[in-house]
């Protein structure tokens, strides 16, 4: 019998107080049609309610793909435990799901991404819960706010702090889904999944045990039936004895804003000058700073941000390949895109799911992070998941926290302060107008990334700035290297809310960086010549 069924029954087949877990990053594998026919009955029938939903990525955005927004309507949502939420300008109007975590009209967590996908298998095989260091000394710490975005979740835990065999962990309770909603590329009548248009398989194959093996339902959005027996079985990512529903959106985008790009789906592979490399700027000069601490035969995880153009720089300076770029949505290799389709890429040399990936993450398995910061503090603790004044603005952490937490190398990226008006000019940086707002603080917002954590994990960590360059040690923060044309004391130490200690063989920064051609990149030889402490 075939499991296809139009969105609207599939939405009735959801009960008021199910927990349901969505497999999606942002616009990526979001099952978009069948999150707006569940937001569509409960308009016409006041079901289902009180659902408690589950976001191991972001589920939608503010750029065409509603996703969670079908859903943030009072009454149909009670809590929400997201890895990230969608996000935008600071201009825009904030998605619905802000408006009602700011309201208090939902209970809301930022948990991160690892450990929801690890909350989900735990429930998968019958486990009673996860514990992880993962979160120590972070938001995700119940000595700090235990993962509660807003008051509504602070009255009710959701992570404990516990001693097991003399050591210090958290402990998560394994997260069993009453409903699971999942996204494929095809489907065949009895509910074999494949992922051939897909960028991604995030965690489909883990949703949809963790639903499955709890007694629950598994809907899967697909944008195309095919015959039942007609699928390559090494193509199936999903077996149908673990769907229940199908449900067939033949105008399901690929991720945001893209309708359908072979080479995301790794269908083609693109000439490497057919990537834009971006123009020369302030951004730009800090990204060639980064690709400085970098070594060849490294794999290398990037975040959004300015990190996220430095695979540009090396197609620029004719190393691509050199670097193996891993990220958190299950792309290994290739060259990893902008903007919209962030979370995507060309050329990929493998998929994994996610939940693989972050396990690789959260045991520091790859050589090198490269991520952004908002604030840094005098421990060296990073805040990157919130902004009071503009929460949309900000995703939350994603899988920030688990990429972090034992990683060997980090580097750090970011302007020094915010509002600054800069320019770069024959070799020099030239700050045309300061900047108001100190971005290197006495105390963080949120602590995303614990400074004290790391120099007791013996962890490498540096910021790059348009400015200068800062290295964590057991002293704070240092300044390393300056940039050509900046004064130490008027352009670096009197702009940061802190004191900040200064090398005693303080450099300048290479003033190839500054100019537009370019600056003749030689990656040294990689090599992991040490490793950190296995806690």
């Amino acid at each position: 019998m075939s499991k296809v069924r139009r969105a609207s029954e599939a939405a009735r087949q959801i009960k008021s107080g199910a927990v349901v877990a969505v497999n999606a990053s942002s616009g990526l594998c979001c099952p978009d049609a069948v999150l707006e026919a569940v937001g569509q009955r409960f308009d016409t029938e006041s079901a289902p309610r009180d659902l408690t939903m589950v976001h191991p990525i972001a589920a939608g955005d503010m750029f065409g793909t509603p996703g969670i927004d079908h859903l943030a309507k009072k009454g149909l949502i009670t809590t929400i435990l997201g890895g990230s939420y969608p996000s935008g300008p600071s201009s825009a109007e904030p998605p619905l799901i802000w408006q009602m975590l700011g309201n208090n009209e939902v209970a809301a967590y930022n948990v991160p991404s690892g450990i929801i996908f690890d909350m989900l298998r735990e429930a998968a095989g019958k486990r009673p819960g996860v514990l992880t260091k993962v979160g120590l000394d972070t938001f995700v710490d119940p000595a700090h706010e235990g993962c509660a975005m807003n008051e509504a979740a602070s009255h009710k835990p959701i992570v404990r702090k516990v001693e097991f065999e003399g050591e210090e962990w958290l402990y998560f309770p394994a997260l069993a889904p009453d409903v699971a909603i999942i996204r494929a590329s095809t489907a065949d009548e009895r509910g074999n999944l494949t992922f051939e248009h897909e960028g991604a398989y995030l965690g489909a194959m883990e949703l949809a045990l963790a639903a499955h093996n709890s007694g629950g339902l598994v809907i899967a959005q697909v944008k195309r039936v095919a015959k039942s027996g007609t699928l390559k079985p090494h193509d199936v990512r999903v077996p149908g004895i673990l769907v229940d529903t199908v449900v067939e959106a033949p105008d399901q985008l690929q991720t945001t804003a893209t309708s359908y790009d072979p080479a995301i789906s790794g269908e083609l592979f693109r000439p490497l000058d057919s990537f834009k490399t971006g123009e020369f700027n302030v951004a730009k000069v800090i990204a060639r700073r980064v690709v400085q601490e970098l070594r060849s035969g490294w794999a290398v995880n990037i975040g959004f941000g300015i990190s996220a153009n430095v695979p540009r720089i090396l197609l620029e300076e004719e190393k691509h390949g050199e670097i193996t770029w891993v990220i958190e949505q299950g792309a290994v290799g290739g060259v990893p895109l902008l903007d919209f389709k962030f979370g995507c890429s060309s050329n990929a040399e493998a998929f994994v799911s996610s939940p693989h990936q972050f396990t690789y993450f959260q045991a520091a398995g790859f050589d090198a992070s490269l991520l952004s910061f908002l604030q840094i503090d005098r421990n060296g603790s990073v805040n990157v998941s919130k902004l009071s004044a503009r929460p949309h603005v900000t995703a939350g952490a994603g899988g920030f926290v688990d990429i972090t937490a034992r990683a060997r190398r980090i580097v750090f990226s970011g302007y020094f302060n915010a509002g600054a008006k800069l320019a770069v000019s024959e070799g020099r940086l030239v700050i045309e107008k300061e900047g108001k707002i100190a971005k290197i603080v006495e105390e963080v917002e949120q602590i995303s990334f614990s400074g004290r954590r790391a120099m007791e994990l013996g962890q490498d960590v540096t910021y790059v700035t348009e400015r200068c360059v800062l290295k964590l040690t057991e002293d704070g923060l240092v300044v390393t290297e300056i940039a050509p044309g900046i004064e130490l004391e008027r352009d670096v130490l009197g702009q940061a809310a802190i004191p900040l200690k200064v090398a005693s063989d303080l450099k300048v920064m290479d003033e190839a960086l500054f100019c537009p051609e370019p600056f003749g990149l030689e990656l040294k030889p990689g090599g992991r010549a040490w490793q950190i402490d296995r806690h």
